[in-house]
């Protein structure tokens, strides 16, 4: 039976759906704010998986038809997701994954289908709601509901949910998820936010989380169904007390060694022998062996929370706000745009920045209203940076995650447009891995840039918190530049990039239900220090952008025309600009990497790139004679190119030819034209202006001195 329910959300109406559609789902709910519109479903299968992680799967699936556009490419259908959709997706999951029971082992997909969409109404954050909602009102177990909402900023006041015409004037964009007691989420960019500001941003959005939360609740108590009880495997205490006796101290030795390489073959090598040991007591009984396994993989993460809640000790023997040593050098590469390397301890970023035209933009095909991206950051993660054989091939949720984050704290201090007129492409390698890399990347594509000669407005550098709390939630210890293990076995994963004014980026994930004011105020403090220590490194190495850009890098010239010039610049079919760019590149093909490259602007701006300086004044004086106007009652020297009986076809300049008529040729009398000239014949022609056809009329005879006067013949009037 259909049902709907109604929030008055700070000005805007949330409309909530039950009932009528998608009714065989363990949960759903279509979710209005606004005119955006997103079907959510929540679906849980009935079988336990064997595998030991739990198995939850969020979709965010992107229907172009919700912003009135058909797809590109010849499919002409939706295929595989955008950055944006993946990202969305990440987003949504983050928040609700910590609030499943860890054993569970049933299947879940959450899907959200968006249907429409208006860009002031975020699709995404009420895709988070609809998720949270659909698993609230079914019988999944689940620990809800959470929720979600933008923050920005415009001067002093924070606003909610901001519109894309505030989003574009806000000094931030914060994502907040959360529960009713505790924040849980948090994805920002900023333009350097101070860390007051950002910790007051995210209290003011937790403020609206709450009332969503009891909006959730409202509609979970009036139709929600009873949650089932799924069995939980238990683990033996007799077993769990052998294993621990028999395996803890040698586990917490292996955690101690500093090398990550060395430190995991240990831990696997006291796992191996304890497993071939239980397997001798229990007589290989899979059931006993299976608990063995578990208690085994509890221990390192007991030994890791014990050591460092306890005793004050990391497992690489650093301070708690200790970061690993610190390298930076550029210019590794010699014939990239820009290079560099950034190392922090076992985990090491190679960067490189690559300069475009703006025509080699990146092109959105998703529900956004930009079409187009001018500076973009990949991330690759490669196996072998951690040891390991994996699978290669397109990017995954990791790799966009990841590269979505290193953009974000980026984009703050990228030069405009107008500033410097090129697409900026910027690409992190990860070759060793142990702990954020997603950070050293920030910091080596920074230092890419500089050597680049980007001049971005300050140095950008990137840190990891962590926060590891004891078993029973009562003490808490943050961590500077948390490594490989203690992210895994840790409880929140804190990364914040920022100049030394601001942070530009931040995003937090944790595996708790949820931290605390006091938690992030710490948190923020200690990766300031942090932050600040990197920078240091980071100009130690280089001070600043270049002045000059690399040798191999297109050089660049901007001028503007009159806008209604640009149609005769492109010509019918391309064919004026083609015959440009090949004659001043010297190549056969505009596909020719050394062909010049030139962007033609709306509003008259001309942007010509090339490595060759002579090669990018020669397609300028080409683009300005096309466009160059003829004055009238002016003389200029032209050159014959085609002789007719009637007069002489005279170029000015390429692609501006007048005639000389026969009788416009001399003062005396001109019987036939080819008599005096020839092609090639370069002459005075003073211009006589444009016929009513559009023609350009020229006259040689009047752009010659008039010859002197004839003296009549006889006798003189002051003779007579």
């Amino acid at each position: 039976m259909k049902k709907v329910f109604k929030l008055d959300f700070h000005g805007r109406e949330i409309v909530v759906e039950t009932g009528w559609l998608a009714k065989q789902a363990n949960g759903a709910c279509l979710v209005r704010y606004g005119d955006t519109a997103v079907l959510s479903a929540s679906v849980m299968g009935k079988n336990q998986i064997t595998q030991d992680f739990f198995p939850l799967q969020v979709l965010y699936q992107e229907r172009l038809y919700s912003v009135g556009k058909i797809p590109g490419g010849f499919i002409k259908r939706e295929g595989r997701p955008t950055d944006e959709a993946t990202l969305a997706a990440r987003i949504i999951d983050r928040p609700i994954r910590p609030m499943f029971d860890e054993n569970l082992r049933n299947e879940i997909q959450v899907v959200n289908t968006v249907l429409s969409v208006d860009p002031n109404n975020s699709p995404v954050m009420t895709a988070l709601l609809g998720s949270s909602l659909s698993l609230g009102i079914s019988e999944i177990p689940f620990d809800g509901p959470v929720s979600g909402v933008v923050v920005g900023k415009i001067g002093k006041d924070f606003i909610l949910n901001p519109t894309t015409e505030e989003l574009e004037i806000s000094e931030l964009n914060l994502t907040v998820a959360g529960t009713k007691n505790a924040v849980c989420m948090v994805e920002a960019g900023a333009h350097e936010a101070s860390e007051k500001t950002m910790l007051e941003a995210i209290l003011f959005g937790h403020e609206a989380i709450k009332e969503l939360c009891e909006f959730q609740e409202t509609i979970i108590n009036e139709i929600g169904k009873e949650k089932v009880a799924l069995e939980v495997a238990t683990l033996d205490e007799d077993i769990v007390k052998d294993v621990t006796d028999y395996a803890y101290d040698d586990i917490l030795n292996g955690i101690q060694i500093k090398d990550k390489l060395a430190s995991q073959e240990e831990v696997e090598r006291v796992i191996t022998e304890s497993i071939e040991h239980f397997t001798e007591i229990y007589e290989a009984d899979e059931a006993k062996l299976k608990q063995v396994k578990k208690i085994l993989g509890n221990l390192e993460g007991d030994a890791v929370r014990s050591l460092i809640t306890e005793h004050h000790i990391r497992p690489d023997g650093r301070k708690m706000d200790e970061i690993r040593p610190l390298d930076a050098m550029v210019d590794l590469l010699p014939r990239t745009h820009g290079s560099a390397v950034f190392t922090r301890g076992q985990t090491q970023s190679l960067a490189t920045t690559t300069l475009g035209a703006l025509g080699e933009h990146q092109i959105l095909d998703g529900l956004g209203i930009e079409d187009t991206k001018r500076f973009m950051l990949h991330y690759n993660f490669p196996a072998f940076s951690v040891g390991e054989i994996g699978r290669y091939g397109s990017p995954g949720r990791r790799e966009i995650g990841h590269g979505a984050l290193g953009e974000r704290a980026l984009s703050a201090v990228i030069p405009s447009e107008e500033e410097f007129p090129y697409t900026i492409r910027v690409v992190s390698e990860i070759v060793e891995s142990n702990g954020s890399s997603s950070q050293a990347t920030i910091c080596a594509g920074c230092l890419s840039l500089m050597a680049a000669g980007v001049p971005i407005k300050a140095p950008v550098a990137g840190i990891a918190m962590g926060l590891i709390t004891s078993k029973d939630e009562k003490k808490y210890t943050i961590l500077t530049d948390i490594q490989g293990l203690e992210d895994h076995m840790g409880d929140m994963d804190f990364k914040v990039a920022g100049t030394a004014e601001g942070i530009t980026a931040l995003q937090m994930d944790i595996k708790i239900k949820g931290v605390t004011k006091s938690i992030l105020k710490e948190a923020l403090a200690q990766a300031k220090k942090a932050r600040l220590e990197i920078l240091e490194v980071m100009t130690d190495c280089i001070k600043e952008p270049r002045k000059e850009l690399s040798p191999y890098a297109p050089k660049i010239e901007t001028f503007t025309i009159n806008p209604d010039k640009i149609k005769d610049v492109i010509g019918r079919g391309g064919e004026t600009i083609t015959k440009i760019i090949l004659e001043a590149s010297n190549v056969k093909t505009v596909n020719d990497k050394d062909a010049v490259k030139v962007d033609l602007e709306d509003d008259g701006r001309v942007i010509i790139y090339h490595t060759d300086k002579n090669i990018i004044e020669t397609t300028k004086q080409m683009i300005l004679d096309v466009v160059r106007e003829v004055e009238e009652d002016k003389i200029y020297t032209g050159k014959v190119v085609k002789v007719e009986d009637f007069g002489c076809f005279v170029e000015l300049w390429p692609g501006c030819e007048g005639l000389v008529h026969v009788s416009e040729l001399a003062h005396e009398r001109v019987n036939k034209p080819s008599d005096l000239f020839k092609v090639g014949d370069e002459i005075l022609v003073k211009s006589k202006g444009y016929d009513n056809r559009g023609r350009l009329n020229l006259s040689r005879k009047e752009a010659l001195p008039k010859p002197p006067k004839k003296e009549e013949k006889g006798i003189k009037k002051d003779e007579k």
